[in-house]
C-alpha cells in the first residue's frame, strides 16, 4: 500500500491520541517525543514513501581513521572541562560552509557578534559533521568553541555496553507491544519498537546528566540552539535548571514536520492539555510566514520572527541581477536565454533527476524543430551536499543529460553560490526544500514536484505562488505558457530583514 506524508502523520496522531504516547513516562523520560521523528523517518523509508537521502556513507576505514580524532577533541575540548561562566550556550548546527572566509554554521553565526556588541559572554558547543570538524581557524579557543565529541563519543559507548541491559517493567512490555502492533498494522511493515525505544532511551539518560553538568559548570542564562528535536537531552536538563531555551529556524516547518508540529489531541493527557516537555521555550523564525506554519506546542507569542541574516547579507549581492533579469522580461525579449533550476533533495532524488532529464530532453526537441523560436534555456541542476560525491552512481539520467545536452549543468559543489543561481533563474522546480522560499524570494516561477512530502508547501499550493506539476509535459505547458497566472507574494513574508531590537529584547529577558 502506498501511503502520502498526510496519511503517515494522521496514522501517527491517531496513535498518539489513544495512547496518550507523548506523555507517557517509561524508564524515567518520555521516549515517545525522543523517537517521534526517527520513527517518521523510518516509516516513510520502510513503505518506500521517501528514498534514503543519497548522501555518502561513511566506510570502516574512514569510521575507524576518525576515532582518534574524536578521542582528540573529548580530551583537549572538552566542554565538560573548565567553570568559567557564561551568559549564553550555543549549540550550532553541524554542517558548515565558507562564509567570509571561515566555516560557519548559516543560522546562528550572527549570535557571536551580537552577543559581543552586548557584552555578554558565550560559548559555542560544536557537534561534528560526518565525522569531523570544518573550519579554517585552528584556534578554537579565541573563538569560544568547544566540541562536543566527549559527550557523543561517552554516548555511543554507554548504549553500546548496555543495550539489551534496559529492562523494562511488565507493564511497559504489554505498552509498547501494544503501541508496536498498531503501528505495524496501520503500516503494514515491521518495526522494532523496542530496539528503537531502547537506544533513544540509553543515549537520553546520558546525555541528559552530561548535560546537567555542563549547564551546571558554566551556569548560562540562556541556551541557543538549532535542530531542538535532535536535542531532547539538552532540552531537557535546560528545564530542570530553569535555564531558557530558544531554537533557531533552521529549514522548513509545515504541518507535516513531526518534529514542530503537535495537534491539540496529541497534547492530551487525562483528558486535559499538557505541555510538551522536550521542547524550546521559543523559535527565532526566518519571517512572520512561519508563525503560524504548523500547530507548534508553545504559545504564538513565542514564535518570533526575527529574520535569517545569512539570507539578507547574501542575497544583496544578487538582488541587482535578480531585477535585471526581471526587467528583460517585462521587456518580452524573446531572444534571451532563460535558465531553468532544478533544487534537488536526496529523498526525491531519482524522481527529480528524470523529470530534469526528460525536460531537457523535450524542450530541445521542441526548439529544433521549430525555426521560428528564438527562445532557448539553459537546465541547471543543483545537488543538495549530501549528493555531491554519490550523484554519478546514483542518478542515471543525470549523467545522460550532461553527456547529450550542450545544455545541461549539474552543479557539484558550493560554487556559483546558491543565490546567484536563483539571481539568474526565470524558473525554479523542487520538492520541499527550504531552498524553494528562498528562490520565491528572488522571484523564480515556482514548481513543485507532486511526490510525497508535497503536502509540506500546500499553503503555498492552495494560494496559487507556486504550481505543483505530475510530469515533465505539464511542466513545459506551464513554461510555453508566458502568461502564467501565479498570485503576487510579499518576499520579505518569508524572510524579515534581522530585527535586533526583538534579539536585544530578548537578552534583557
Amino acid at each position: 500500500m502506498i501511503f502520502t506524508v498526510k496519511e503517515i502523520c494522521q496514522k501517527i496522531w491517531n496513535l498518539e491520541e489513544k495512547y496518550e504516547l507523548n506523555h507517557k513516562e517509561i524508564q524515567g523520560c518520555y521516549p515517545w517525543q525522543l523517537i517521534r521523528m526517527y520513527l517518521y523517518y523510518e516509516i516513510t523509508r520502510k513503505t518506500n514513501v521517501f528514498e534514503s537521502a543519497q548522501q555518502s556513507s561513511l566506510s570502516l576505514f574512514d569510521k575507524i581513521n576518525s576515532f582518534l580524532p574524536f578521542v582528540k577533541n573529548s580530551i583537549l575540548s572538552n566542554p565538560l572541562s573548565g567553570n568559567e561562566n557564561v551568559d549564553a550556550l550555543i549549540f550550532d548546527h553541524p554542517r558548515k560552509v565558507i562564509f567570509e572566509d571561515e566555516y560557519q554554521d548559516i543560522y546562528s553565526y550572527f549570535l557571536k557578534d551580537t552577543l559581543n556588541q552586548y557584552g555578554k559572554s558565550f560559548e559555542t558547543i560544536e557537534s561534528p559533521y560526518l565525522n569531523q570538524h570544518f573550519r579554517s581557524n585552528e584556534n578554537i579557543k579565541e573563538n569560544n568553541v568547544k566540541f562536543n565529541d566527549r559527550i557523543l563519543l561517552g554516548s555511543f559507548i554507554h548504549k553500546t555496553r548496555n543495550r539489551g541491559k534496559l529492562h523494562f517493567t511488565e507493564s511497559e512490555m504489554q505498552y509498547i507491544n501494544s503501541v508496536k502492533e498498531e503501528l505495524e498494522t496501520a503500516f503494514e511493515i515491521e518495526i522494532d519498537l523496542f530496539r528503537i525505544m531502547e537506544d533513544h532511551i540509553l543515549n537520553f539518560q546520558y546525555d541528559y546528566k552530561k548535560y546537567i553538568e555542563l549547564l551546571q559548570r558554566k551556569k548560562p542564562k540562556v541556551v541557543f540552539l538549532v535542530v531542538a528535536y535532535e536535542n531532547k537531552a539538552l532540552l531537557a536538563a535546560c528545564k530542570k535548571m530553569n535555564i531558557g531555551i530558544i531554537e533557531l529556524q533552521h529549514g522548513t516547518i509545515s504541518p507535516y514536520h513531526l518534529g514542530y508540529s503537535y495537534p491539540e489531541n496529541t497534547m492530551k493527557f487525562n483528558g486535559e492539555l499538557k505541555e510538551i516537555e522536550y521542547f524550546p521555550d521559543k523559535i527565532l523564525s526566518f519571517g512572520n510566514y512561519w508563525k503560524n506554519a504548523c500547530p507548534f506546542p508553545i504559545d504564538s507569542e513565542n514564535i518570533i520572527p526575527m529574520g535569517f541574516p545569512y539570507f539578507e547579507e547574501n542575497s544583496k549581492t544578487y538582488m541587482k541581477i535578480a531585477e535585471d533579469k526581471n526587467s528583460k522580461e517585462g521587456n518580452d525579449q524573446k531572444t534571451e536565454k532563460k535558465q531553468i533550476l532544478f533544487i534537488s533533495q536526496g529523498v526525491i532524488g531519482k524522481y527529480l533527476s528524470e523529470l530534469a532529464y526528460e525536460t531537457a530532453l523535450n524542450m530541445n526537441k521542441n526548439n529544433e524543430n521549430n525555426e521560428d523560436n528564438a527562445q532557448n534555456y539553459n537546465f541547471i541542476y543543483k545537488l543538495h551536499p549530501g549528493e555531491y560525491g554519490t550523484w554519478k552512481e546514483n542518478y542515471d539520467y543525470l549523467t545522460k543529460a550532461v553527456n547529450e545536452f550542450d545544455n545541461f549543468t549539474v552543479i557539484n559543489k558550493s560554487e556559483p553560490p546558491l543565490y546567484e543561481l536563483f539571481a539568474e533563474s526565470h524558473y525554479q522546480i523542487g520538492a520541499f526544500s527550504t531552498a524553494i522560499y528562498e528562490g520565491l524570494a528572488f522571484n523564480c516561477k515556482t514548481f513543485i514536484i507532486d511526490v510525497p512530502g508535497v503536502e509540506y508547501l500546500d499553503d503555498l499550493i492552495d494560494k496559487d505562488i507556486v504550481k505543483k506539476v505530475n510530469s515533465s509535459e505539464e511542466l513545459i505547458n506551464y513554461i510555453n505558457n508566458e502568461n502564467i497566472s501565479i498570485q503576487e507574494y510579499d518576499k520579505d513574508y518569508f524572510f524579515k530583514n534581522f530585527d535586533e531590537t526583538i534579539f536585544k529584547k530578548i537578552l534583557s529577558d
